[in-house]
């Protein structure tokens, strides 16, 4: 068995076990740090930023720091929390994100942490970025204009055989998800759902069955993303 591990965040006692990130040690504890790109049985890619926290004084991002005993560790503050509201700007921003049209709506991570954070008109200029969706697949479908390059579907979406169906192209600003058409044209309809259904925006679609769950339905119709994990969301 792993050693416990002892230390606050926000000046509450926080037991997890060693090996655990302050993100698994938080939500097992019911404190809530936002996260965008992380899911709990996925390695934690590290790559939008949306769950920075302070460690003894220095941030970091809570999904890919280890917890260390005695760590005293900032999470609801001002500070973060403009930080985080900042980055969602950034999002929106550089992509094209017109929430009423999106099948996601409603689902969307993304849109229920611009919601949280009281984001209303961004600061920051659009790019009005002209990314081509991907539609060659018989059953999906790639919306390049909404995705926030996560890396969840590159981690999580494999065939029975364990090939990856998505994977990253190019570098820097150039970076998008390119999808294996000669691939996705032979998998099973669950597994075009599991590839939507991981998707934190509406980047990846299944054809034809987008609005299956009606406005006032989904996800976060009734609550606010983090209104599950307890007291301190």
């Amino acid at each position: 068995m792993r050693e416990k591990v002892t230390f606050t965040i926000d000046g509450q006692e926080i037991t997890g076990r060693q090996g655990q990130s302050i993100v698994q040690a938080a939500k097992q504890n019911g404190v809530y740090i936002p996260t965008l790109c992380y899911m709990h049985d996925l390695l934690a890619p590290g790559t939008c930023r949306i769950c920075t926290v302070k460690v003894n004084g220095r941030t970091a991002s809570a999904c890919t720091t280890t917890i260390m005993q005695g760590s005293v560790v900032e999470n609801d503050t001002p500070e973060l929390n403009e930080l985080r509201k900042t980055i969602v700007e950034m999002l929106f921003v550089e992509g094209n994100h017109f929430c009423p049209a999106c099948e996601k709506s409603g689902n969307c991570d993304l849109q229920a942490l611009a919601y949280r954070f009281q984001m209303l008109v961004p600061r920051f200029d659009y790019s009005f970025a002209q990314r081509q969706i991907h539609a060659a697949p018989p059953k999906l479908m790639l919306e390049h204009n909404r995705c926030v390059l996560c890396r969840r579907c590159v981690q999580a979406i494999r065939t029975e055989d364990g090939k990856p169906l998505f994977a990253f192209t190019n570098r820097g600003n150039k970076t998008s998800i390119k999808i294996d058409t000669a691939l996705a044209a032979t998998i099973s309809d669950e597994l075009a759902q599991q590839a939507m259904d991981i998707c934190p925006v509406g980047a990846i679609l299944r054809k034809e069955k987008g609005f299956d769950t009606p406005i006032g339905q989904r996800k976060y119709d009734h609550q606010p993303i983090g209104s599950e994990i307890g007291r301190n969301s």
